[in-house]
């Protein structure tokens, strides 16, 4: 049996599945998993080229993150689970940092620290707090981008933390966290329902919290992060409407109805905002003024006025995405 497996996703990752596997190849006592969701580049090629000797499985199409995770744990033979995105490269000895961490009693998952090249950490990615109705509120609503050192904010992206203590926290970035492989197995891994990507994470973090189990922030585990390789090749429609129809999902599932409504008010309070300030020029620097409305009236329609689509029609729309990134 292996210390433990890393399991990582990639879809057209060519750009970073190297560099990512040639951290990983000294790793003797870790098992590398390499779930491909119907990449259309040379990530798989380079990944069997790699000399880390991953175990690679090609889906024929894509899957979505949370269940090429779930698709990676089944063939885990490691205590511990430490999922990696493609574009985060582990610093030597940072493995087995997290499993160490991860031996303290009670802890069930542990973060390493996301950092930029030159080791700052990643402040407001690499650790935030579990999504209360006062944060979303602040999001949804532009306050964070108008002010983006309110308290919300602060509370929210845990910009008061300590980045080089370890400490207990509450969500650490699914792109780089370890967990137990027997108590990923009693939480039924990943929710599939945060399809393609998305609120999965965090999902998975509350139901540990909820069970008692702690998280441990390791700031001696670092892992060299580029940020934004998955979400970043989304069309600008499609951001809007997974990030959006996975907060609902996640909100109707872990806070009472009365708050899901007031979050939905708020969705459609600050969609309205967002068509308004496109329509006057203001809009995301990524996308012309016509795309922009037309993303944010569409959203406004499906997940505020309509509070999301059922599962069906999500089903349905899951068929036509097969671009879609994780």
């Amino acid at each position: 049996m292996h210390a433990g497996s890393v399991i990582i996703v990639t879809h057209n990752s060519e750009q970073h599945i190297d560099r990512c596997l040639r951290a990983l190849a000294s790793e003797a006592q870790w098992q590398i998993i390499v779930i491909d969701n119907a990449s259309v580049d040379s990530t798989i090629q380079r990944a069997r080229q790699s000399e880390a000797a991953a175990q690679i499985v090609s889906n024929a199409k894509n899957i979505g993150f949370a269940a090429a995770v779930n698709q990676g744990a089944k063939m885990a033979t490691g205590a511990v689970l430490l999922i990696l995105n493609p574009d985060a490269i582990a610093t030597a000895g940072s493995l087995d940092k997290l499993a160490e961490a991860m031996a303290r009693e009670g802890v069930a998952a542990v973060g390493g620290m996301l950092a930029a090249t030159d080791g700052s950490p990643a402040v407001g990615f690499t650790v935030r707090r579990f999504p209360k109705l006062s944060y979303m509120l602040a999001e949804v609503l532009l306050i964070n981008r108008l002010w983006k050192t309110n308290p919300f904010n602060r509370r929210y992206r845990c910009l008061d933390l300590d980045y080089g203590l370890l400490q207990e926290v509450e969500q650490p970035a699914g792109a780089c966290l370890a967990v137990k492989r027997d108590i990923w197995e009693s939480m039924g891994g990943f929710d599939e329902a945060f399809y393609p990507v998305w609120f999965e994470d965090v999902d998975f973090c509350r139901r540990l919290a909820s069970h008692g189990w702690k998280i441990i922030y390791c700031p001696e585990a670092v892992f060299i992060h580029r940020g934004g390789h998955s979400v970043n090749q989304l069309p600008f429609y499609d951001r809007q409407v997974f990030w959006y129809r996975n907060l609902l999902l996640y909100f109707a599932k872990h806070h009472s109805s009365r708050e899901t409504t007031l979050l939905r008010f708020g969705i459609t309070a600050g969609l309205m905002v967002r068509t308004l300030l496109s329509l006057a020029g203001l809009k995301p620097k990524d996308v012309g003024t016509g795309e922009a409305v037309r993303s944010y009236a569409h959203v406004l329609w499906r997940y505020g006025l309509r509070g999301g689509k059922g599962e069906r029609e999500r089903d349905a729309e899951s068929e036509k995405v097969g671009s879609v990134v994780v």
